[in-house]
């Protein structure tokens, strides 16, 4: 096996011949050079596992080399020297393509870490190589939208380069995270997601840099952060926008040091990882307003990686639809689509993204008989159903007509309408107007299914909706239990609902059945 070979360009002979002991001492191959055109001249004739250069040569600045040796030396990585407190140079040279970059004066400890995740990088690559194929990604569609997504994906694992992910809730911001550490060279290290929007500001500090012990009170044992937690790895800033602005300054600091010193402690210490931030607001706009500071959005928006809303990728809904069923079936009972159900899906908006087809998912199979999903166990919301492929039958004057007709007629309610609970509603014929001169809280009658009903009076608008629409249920559905002396099946039928949305409701709007 060949010893890796590193490129040193520095036109400080002492530096350079301080990074080339250091380099040797590590068990690598050292060529050096002074100048660009020496450093062009090497990269002709040999490949080098790691590019190590200066930003300001005799001929010239590393960030051309940069730029080069990433466009025709792909598998090369190329790591900069800045100068102390020329942080918006290191900024530059990680946009250029540069893989990571270490800071005059040169901290030897640093530079080994970086070193040795650079030779690292290209281990994945050739196991890959070497293996039948490639692994499963967690980003599940056929799209050309993810799979240009995923493509991306793979050439940011390449790089140290601190990425801030973008995108509505719920479009997999953490899962795109987690999958570019899996593809990196720090896939054996920790990967550690923090949201930052649910940590109490007196807590941040601690839970971020850690504490000594008897730091404060309470403080019994010493424990590390986040940032200790993730050493050697990825550290995910979830919703990132949240943090206040005396802690982005203290973070800010640390991403820049590539030290933290915990609460108690007197010195730093150093830290490996590597900064994933994302959040659902556009942080240049919290610039501007003034809540999130200019300096740190420019370190941590280095590279920007925007994931789309389901709406715009359809056509993953198939792949995706069946990686969420199989998780949420068994072995014994698999879970299935009915037909028209996926037609039903594409023709809905989901403002809360792939999150929201879970959450659709999982609520229709509660409601739904012998793990079959219907069109009606969506309970879409404003959806464009697609009554043409599975017309829906008109189930005669029950519970669900019942409730709708008192929400329409009580609030003012029109159009297709869902129950609290999810479940799905009739919609409810248009409600009359109340007589002239009839008192605001009359009773209006409805017609529903061809029958007529009489809703409650109402003197006064409820104080709690919600609270006041379950009691109607339950009283509702306690009436009918009572009726078939609390035989459920029979309570089901006469509601208009089904046995499993019965039991759903019973439970949860606590409806025991009384003991013998």
């Amino acid at each position: 096996m060949s010893v890796p070979r590193v490129l040193v360009v520095d036109d400080e002979a002492d530096l350079r011949e301080l990074l080339e002991i250091t380099l040797i001492k590590m068990g690598l191959d050292v060529d050096s050079a002074a100048t660009l055109a020496e450093a062009r001249a090497h990269l002709a004739r040999t490949e080098f596992a790691l590019v190590l250069t200066d930003m300001r040569l005799p001929d010239g600045l590393g960030l051309e080399l940069v730029r080069e040796v990433c466009a025709a030396y792909k598998n090369t990585p190329i790591a900069v020297v800045t100068a102390f407190g020329s942080a918006d140079n290191a900024v530059v040279a990680l946009k250029a393509g540069a893989f990571d970059y270490v800071s005059k004066p040169v901290a030897l400890d640093q530079l080994r870490i970086m070193v040795q995740s650079a030779l690292r990088l290209n281990v994945p690559a050739a196991g890959q190589a070497a293996s039948a194929g490639q692994p499963a990604s967690r980003l599940k569609g056929t799209s050309a939208v993810i799979q240009a997504l995923r493509a991306q994906i793979a050439r940011l694992a390449r790089s140290m380069a601190p990425i801030a992910i973008t995108g509505e809730s719920g479009s997999g911001k953490e899962l795109a995270a987690r999958e570019i550490h899996a593809q990196s060279s720090r896939a054996g290290k920790p990967f550690v997601a923090v949201n930052c929007g649910a940590i109490p500001e007196a807590l941040m500090e601690a839970e971020f840099f850690g504490y000594r012990k008897g730091a404060f009170t309470g403080a019994a044992d010493e424990r590390d952060g986040f940032f200790q937690a993730a050493n050697g790895g990825t550290l995910m800033l979830d919703e990132v926008a949240d943090l206040p602005l005396a802690m982005q300054v203290k973070l800010l600091r640390a991403i820049q040091e590539r030290r933290v010193r915990k609460i108690g402690a007197t010195t730093e210490e150093p830290v490996d990882v590597r900064i994933i931030s994302a959040t659902h607001k556009n942080l240049a706009q919290c610039v501007e307003q003034g809540s999130f500071r200019q300096d740190l959005f420019y370190r941590l928006n280095v590279i920007e990686l925007c994931l789309p809303p389901l709406r715009e990728r359809l056509d993953d809904l198939g792949p995706l639809t069946d990686a969420i069923l199989e998780r949420l079936g068994t072995f014994e009972h698999k879970v299935v689509l009915g037909p028209g159900v996926l037609e039903a899906l594409r023709g809905y908006s989901f403002p809360g993204n792939v999150r929201e087809l879970e959450n659709i998912l999982e609520r229709a199979l509660a409601f739904a008989d012998d793990g079959v999903i219907e069109v009606g166990d969506l309970a879409l919301k404003g959806a464009k159903m697609v009554e043409a492929v599975v017309p829906l039958p008109s189930p005669a004057p029950g519970f669900a007509q019942q409730l709708a007709a008192t929400e329409a007629a009580a609030f003012g309610l029109d159009g297709a309408q869902s129950l609290p609970d999810g479940g799905a509603a009739t919609p409810p014929a248009p409600v009359p107007a109340p007589a002239v001169g009839a008192a605001p809280g009359a009773a209006v009658a409805v017609a529903s299914g061809g029958a007529t009903m009489a809703l409650p009076h109402l003197d006064a608008l409820p104080a709690n909706l919600p609270e006041y629409l379950n009691q109607i249920e339950r009283d509702i559905i306690q009436r009918a239990l009572a009726q078939t002396q609390y035989n459920r099946t029979q309570a089901a039928q006469l509601l208009g609902i089904s046995f499993r949305q019965l039991r759903y409701q019973m439970q949860k709007l606590n409806i025991q059945e009384p003991e013998a």
